[in-house]
């Protein structure tokens, strides 16, 4: 395995495929001077590179491996390289040619496109991995690298996993940072049309029966209750979350709170789903809820003179009204000859008229400052309440605005930088954004800060999402708070003393990295994981399999295959293997919209009897560690050895 990337998310994906897949890996990083990495509490920028070699030597201390050197070999399953750039020869002396799987993960987009492009030439059979950010040029390019690797192998294309699989950390870190702002207790797993959600519920109360739902995913730790408390990080031991426990266990764990699978459906795709918000404004917000009914008490005026008018002069409805709008336009003749009721209703007219002439000038000037303030930033309405507020727009925090206006959750965002990628994506959406930097005192009173519901921090910056976090609690002690920390260690500690200092308020700390390098390192095994969900410090995988081939499955029955603190199937791909969707997290799509909504292929709640056939494929969900035990080439590596 090969894996090239000039952040953190390439050293946690080499340590998940070295210490949990148990593969070989070279590391292709950037040298010491130019790495981009983020920055952590009490270090220098500089001095942070000996977190990132730590993470990279982790799992192979006892064998001291690597230490950096450019080209230089490390001990054990591990190789380190040092370039500047994925160029051809880097790639070369990297062993692209012979390797399994690469995996580009730069910051950058062109670079991986530049990299995958050249290591697609070097080795057609070579299972790639992207990291892109732009997810259309993303479906375009994997599209094109598939092509060319079929027409390089030829032949022997369907004996050869030449796949090419986009993958994007922001979107599948995203659903998760969203789903713990809002409610802290809903976990959902939405890959464009395929939803799930695992809901957090808490300990029932004597004498009740909790609803089990689909299954439970998990056990919460016994500390989850306790301000102090471990965050059920994986040297919790028992007192720690367990992960797919078995009927009994759930059984016998009185007191503890549980994560349920509750709901899996099928939705439109995320990308649609702003349809209608842009730089023209929906046709509600053109005018004021005053002048709105102002124009209806007019429009009301105008129907009663024309009933009136009806009534007196004994004309057809329509031509009454058509004269009542000439009287009020001012167009029609003085009634000089017409009866008093026929004079008195087109005076009442005239009036009318007179009234219409402001309100239509405030209506064409609302309209003209709604499309000019489109296009700029709006500032946060006065009486706002209940909102979310976040912090950064980069990447993840684009990805987050997204997901929460797909909700319909109110937001503000602060952004000390105008010129920050979220900042289009904030116009489009006409979300309210506070430009500042965070740190200065009043930013966060200005994004409303003492009247929201939750703060998520999620600038690249810890000691930026520390001090907000700290900030906001002295101003709203009882605030829902998540944080996006880099350090684990340094997370957990903040995560227990924001507990401890604060224990009525939900406390959250997240490392994207951590979220995301399992489904990179899923992809680049040749399975696709639909999504990941996190369970206090863990993370709980849901993949599609297919079950030929894999002795743990195949031949036996659901309830044989299920894995306690491993593995478990939770559906079955009903359609034919010839017309089975490639990606499974893509639902079958109506032909219209006043179609039926579309059924699904999956079979959920499968019976304990039914026997796994090796032309099926099932859904499973899965810890970081089974998944490898289940699919990875762990016996060939150990025999290897």
């Amino acid at each position: 395995m090969v894996v090239c990337g000039d952040d953190g998310l390439a050293h946690r994906l080499a340590a998940e495929l070295r210490g949990v897949y148990e593969e070989q890996v070279t590391l292709v990083v950037p040298p010491a001077g130019r790495r981009v990495r983020q920055p952590v509490v009490g270090r220098a920028r500089a001095a942070s590179a000996a977190l990132l070699d730590r993470m990279v030597n982790a799992a192979n201390r006892a064998a001291g491996n690597g230490n950096g050197t450019s080209g230089g070999e490390g001990s054990g399953n591990e190789r380190l390289l040092e370039a500047a750039e994925p160029t051809e020869s880097v790639l070369a002396d990297a062993g692209v040619e012979r390797a399994t799987a690469l995996a580009l993960v730069y910051d950058d987009d062109e670079t991986n496109i530049r990299a995958a492009l050249t290591a697609r030439r070097l080795n057609p059979r070579l299972r790639l991995v992207l990291r892109l950010y732009n997810r259309r040029l993303g479906q375009h390019i994997e599209e094109l690298l598939d092509q060319a690797a079929a027409l390089a192998v030829g032949d022997s294309a369907a004996s050869v996993d030449a796949s090419t699989t986009v993958l994007s950390d922001a979107d599948t870190a995203a659903p998760a940072l969203a789903a713990t702002a809002l409610a802290g207790t809903s976990k959902v797993v939405q890959t464009d049309g395929l939803l799930l959600r695992a809901v957090e519920r808490t300990p029932p109360a004597p004498g009740q029966v909790a609803d089990p739902g689909l299954c439970t995913l998990a056990l919460l730790s016994t500390t989850s209750s306790d301000p102090a408390g471990a965050d059920g990080s994986e040297s919790s031991g028992e007192r720690g979350p367990r992960l797919l426990p078995d009927e009994e266990e759930v059984a016998a764990a009185t007191g503890r709170g549980t994560v349920v699978l509750e709901q899996v459906s099928y939705s439109g795709s995320s990308q649609s789903s702003g349809r209608g918000v842009g730089v023209v404004p929906p046709f509600a917000s053109l005018f004021s809820r005053r002048l709105r009914w102002s124009l209806a008490g007019l429009v009301g005026a105008v129907l009663a003179l024309a009933i009136a008018l009806t009534i007196v002069t004994r004309d057809h409805p329509l031509r009454a009204t058509y004269l009542t709008l000439l009287d009020i336009l001012g167009i029609d003749d003085p009634a000089t000859d017409a009866s008093t009721g026929r004079q008195i209703l087109q005076l009442l007219s005239a009036v009318v008229g007179l009234l219409l002439l402001p309100v239509l000038l405030a209506a064409v000037l609302e309209a003209l400052g709604t499309f000019r303030s489109a296009s700029t930033l709006r500032r946060p309405p006065r009486g706002l309440a209940g909102h979310v507020v976040l912090l950064g727009l980069g990447k993840i925090g684009t990805r987050v605005l997204t997901r929460l206006r797909e909700l319909h959750i109110p937001v503000v965002c602060v952004e000390a930088d105008p010129e920050a990628r979220g900042m289009a994506t904030a116009r489009r959406l006409r979300v309210p954004v506070v430009l500042g930097d965070v740190t200065q005192e009043g930013v966060l009173e200005a994004a409303k800060i003492h009247r929201a519901h939750a703060l998520l921090a999620l600038t690249s910056v810890d000691t930026t999402n520390l001090e907000a976090a700290l900030y906001a609690r002295s101003v709203r002690p009882d605030l829902r708070v998540v944080l996006r920390l880099y350090d684990d260690d340094f997370a957990a500690a903040v995560y227990r003393t924001l507990r401890a200092a604060h224990p009525r308020a939900l406390t959250r700390s997240r490392s994207v990295t951590h979220l995301a390098a399992p489904s990179f390192a899923g992809a680049m095994m040749g399975r696709q994981v639909l999504g990941a969900i996190p369970v206090e410090r863990r993370v709980l995988l849901f993949a599609a399999v297919d079950v030929r081939g894999i002795r743990q499955l195949e031949g036996k029955t659901v309830a044989d295959a299920f894995q306690a603190g491993s593995w478990r199937v939770l559906a079955l791909d009903a359609a034919a293997p010839e017309e089975r969707r490639p990606d499974l997290a893509v639902g079958p799509s109506s032909t219209g919209p006043g179609d039926t909504p579309p059924t699904s292929d999956l079979v959920w709640n499968l019976p304990p009897t039914y026997v796994l056939r090796a032309d099926d494929r099932v859904v499973l969900a899965a810890t970081r560690r089974g998944l490898a035990d289940l699919l990875g080439r762990r016996p060939r590596a150990r025999a290897a050895r």
